[in-house]
């Protein structure tokens, strides 16, 4: 079954809107070796149309003029792209596609589409946190910027139900980017009266 994966840039505050005065100066050799990586374990993109809207607006441009990000350009473009929306829309960028259906249901199914190997969301808030409430995410991949933003959209949502999560990488960069993998998990088992009762030795 294939892995769904959140890769996010965010702030040591929680938000995942990013600003490029946050970000940007953070951004270095290490953080780019990060996302290679998250880009390479995925042959299919799932976005959000802002989030479609801006690589749409950007890369393919990239890919034409030919620099030094265009091999990166052409991978996006060659990825299978899903896009959550409920607007109709005509896509100039190859191999882009509006989402068949609910957001649960599209997803569950490209999870069990055995061709798939993976599918990235990069960015795209509020699909992460449907997904997360659905229970169909399988990674939540976090750049962890050492900067409060004070600001800005962040990406856990309140609810009434926390999300325990178990780390099971992390990396730290020289610029203080702190690269955590986590995956959801049970929440910790707690210790009961009667099980303390049991350990305490009797006539004290």
């Amino acid at each position: 079954m294939a892995k769904v994966i959140s890769t996010l840039f965010i702030s040591a505050d929680g938000v995942a809107e990013i600003d490029p005065d946050w970000h940007f100066p953070y951004f270095d050799d290490n953080m780019g070796r990060a996302v290679t990586e998250d880009y390479n374990a995925a042959d299919v993109l799932l976005i959000g149309r802002e989030t479609y809207d801006s690589f749409a607006g950007a890369w393919p441009d990239r890919e034409a003029a030919g620099g030094d990000d265009a091999p990166f350009a052409k991978q996006l473009g060659d990825m299978r792209k899903v896009v959550v929306t409920r607007q109709p829309r005509q896509f100039t960028w190859r191999n882009s596609e509006v989402i068949d259906g609910d957001l649960v249901d599209a997803v569950a199914a490209l999870k069990a589409d055995a061709g798939i190997r993976g599918i990235l969301i990069p960015g795209s808030i509020s699909v992460v946190q449907q997904l997360l409430a659905a229970g169909l995410l399988d990674e939540l991949r976090l750049l962890v910027h050492p900067v409060a933003a004070r600001k800005g959209r962040k990406l856990f949502d309140e609810g009434d139900t926390p999300y325990h999560l178990a780390v099971t990488a992390t990396e730290s960069f020289p610029t203080g980017v702190i690269r955590v993998i986590y995956t959801p998990a049970s929440a910790p088992g707690k210790v009961g009266y009667d099980d303390v009762k049991e350990q305490v030795p009797a006539g004290n």
